[in-house]
């Protein structure tokens, strides 16, 4: 036998970590196994520390080969991938499936009345207030949705497991959700790593991702376009999830283009190539509503394309996901899903919500203020983990920072109890131990049935009693398998092991044209709203260069014929770090 599981009990080093409060999903008690984990536990039992450390470093190998690192402390590194997968059970995930389904069709309902007729705010279920003073509802964006009425093509629900071991839903990712790279990714190497594992358990699949959102996008084109075109729409190269805009745009086998590559003329959108216009009716956007479009939103934008707004209200192109879907994300409309998913679909909540105080009542606030100390304090519009301030962890003096800020600004803040998210044996530096983890499962929406992607990614927090799980503060990934029912069919052909084959299929070859000028539509509604702020992505616009050595990147850059001939894609310098938003704890 093994010594990989020998010092997993152990104290941990920080005795203020809080350690033994977390729900083990491998473990029910000392050495002995949960039944999923079962087979993988004594499969794991044989090996030694440095058996699986072998693995790991060859892991860690394949990544840095394939250019999946992320930037860490001005360091390149490969992006942490733990080589003991995560396993739930086909009866946890129907549970987890449904609740999903469930919440992205009250979201659907949700975006759909708020720019509509807002019978929610009329019946007393949400506040005028909550809307009009949340910074991602966009009037412009009334009106403009889908021939089939989807607003969230793509959606990802950060989930946990509570001390009890119930899952609850941490936050909703409906604006432009990202991560499912490295749930495609992660499957193809621990295939490769565990494929013992992989003989005797069955583990449904995760390949067939692409084909399902390329199917949601087609089923979301414009009236009338039997054979749409769809293009991926990225902030370019030095966009912290670049990997993954080429990796789906690779996968689904449509262009990938950058804002200067679009323009429109007469209310429609094209994308320049070498053999002139060619008309584009999806547009799957990786931009933030913000830097879209520079005549609806900021003037100074030069991520976007002038005139999609038009287009899209015209209903000649569909935006993916829809603009101004990012106030179902903000954190204080997440206390009221609950009751949404009441008014809306007449259901009670499949998945629960956790406790949540509301700062604008006068009520909660005092008592927040009283509990600093022992609450989970984040900003309603924060992502990776920024500005998120953990009681128990916390300085007297940060406290005493927070609090003036929670008396400055109630509507900025949520409040929640300190939740100790399940933890998963990881290998770490000193061996096999306990480490947080979340699940962000992605859900794909054609207007029919929302798909859930079965598993999703997992996300690990290394550091020893750490609860974010970000990359940005150190956190890594790990494979989520979910078992087959006893009935389920699984495919013949095993597509998780085939990805990245030399019959994997590349974008077509499009050289973008220089030389030519094209009118830009423009309308009253459209005009410029001014300069703003320096924009998401300035600095990546600074390191381009000027004159020739940024017009010669541009050449370069904006086309696809360089995605295409390059042979390994997914081998060329991507340096990124994973834009999985969300804060945790």
């Amino acid at each position: 036998m093994g010594d990989l599981f020998d010092d997993y009990d152990k104290p941990f080093a920080n005795p203020r970590k809080r350690e033994g409060l977390a729900w083990d999903e491998m473990f029910e008690s000392k050495g002995k196994a949960r039944g999923p984990y079962k087979p993988l536990h004594d499969a794991l039992s044989e090996l030694t520390k440095d058996d699986l450390r072998a693995r790991a470093d060859a892991l860690a190998t394949s990544y840095l080969a394939q250019g999946v690192t992320f930037d860490f402390a001005g360091e390149e590194r490969p992006f942490p991938l733990d080589a003991i997968p995560r396993i739930i059970t086909a009866e946890d995930w129907r549970h987890v499936e449904s609740g999903v389904q469930q919440r992205v069709r009250a979201l659907e309902a949700f975006l759909a009345d708020m720019y509509g007729p807002q019978r929610a705010v009329e019946d007393g279920i949400v506040p005028a207030k909550l809307i009009s003073t949340s910074n991602h509802f966009h009037r412009q964006a009334a009106g403009v949705v889908g021939a089939n009425g989807v607003r969230i093509h793509v959606s990802g629900i950060d989930l946990i497991r509570d001390q009890d071991g119930e899952w609850r839903v941490l936050e909703d990712n409906v604006r432009v959700p990202s991560g499912v790279s490295y749930v495609i990714s992660n499957r193809r190497v621990i295939a490769q790593t565990l494929p013992e594992m992989f003989a005797t358990m069955r583990v449904r699949p995760v390949g067939d991702y692409c084909d399902k959102l390329l199917h949601a996008l087609r089923a979301a084109a414009p009236a009338g376009v039997d054979d749409p075109r769809v293009v991926v729409l990225t902030p370019g190269v030095y966009n912290s999830a670049y990997f993954e805009h080429t990796l789906l745009a690779r996968l689904m086998g449509v262009e990938l283009v950058e804002g200067r590559d679009l323009f429109t003329s007469g209310g429609r959108v094209y994308m320049r190539t070498t053999e002139g216009p060619a008309r584009v009716d999806v547009i799957y956007r990786r931009v933030d509503d913000d830097y879209l479009d520079p005549l609806q939103f900021r003037a100074d934008s030069m991520l976007g394309s002038p005139g999609l707004m038009l287009a899209a209200r015209l209903g000649n192109v569909t935006i993916a996901n829809a603009v101004g879907n990012g106030i179902a994300d903000d954190k204080l409309v997440y206390t009221y899903v609950p009751e949404l998913i009441r008014y809306y679909l007449s259901e009670e909540p499949i998945l629960k919500n956790v406790d949540t105080w509301r700062l604008e009542d006068p009520g909660a606030l005092e008592e927040v203020i009283d509990r600093l100390h022992e609450l989970v304090v984040k900003p309603v519009d924060g992502s990776g983990g920024k500005g998120l301030v953990v009681g128990p962890d916390a300085t007297p003096e940060e406290l005493e920072a927070l609090k003036q800020r929670l008396l400055d600004d109630p509507r900025g803040w949520i409040a929640q109890p300190v939740v100790q998210l399940s933890t998963i044996p990881t290998l770490v530096e000193d061996g096999m131990r306990p480490r947080h983890v979340d699940l962000r499962p992605f859900a794909v929406n054609d207007g029919k049935d929302v798909w859930v992607l079965p598993g999703g990614l997992t996300r690990v927090a290394l550091p020893e009693g750490q609860l974010v799980v970000n990359s940005s503060q150190g956190g890594g990934s790990k494979d989520t398998w979910v078992i087959a029912g006893a009935r389920e069919q699984l495919p013949l052909v095993d597509h998780d092991a085939e990805f990245g084959a030399s019959g994997e299929p590349m974008t077509r070859p499009m050289a973008i044209i220089t030389g030519h000028e094209h009118p830009q539509d423009q309308s009253p509604q459209d005009a410029p709203r001014g300069q703003g702020e320096q924009q998401q992505q300035a600095q990546s616009q600074s390191q381009r260069g000027s004159g020739s050595q940024r017009q010669a990147q541009s050449q370069s850059q904006s086309s696809n014929a360089r995605r295409a001939a390059v042979g390994e894609a997914d081998r060329v310098s991507r340096r990124h770090r994973p834009d999985t938003e969300g804060s945790h704890a």
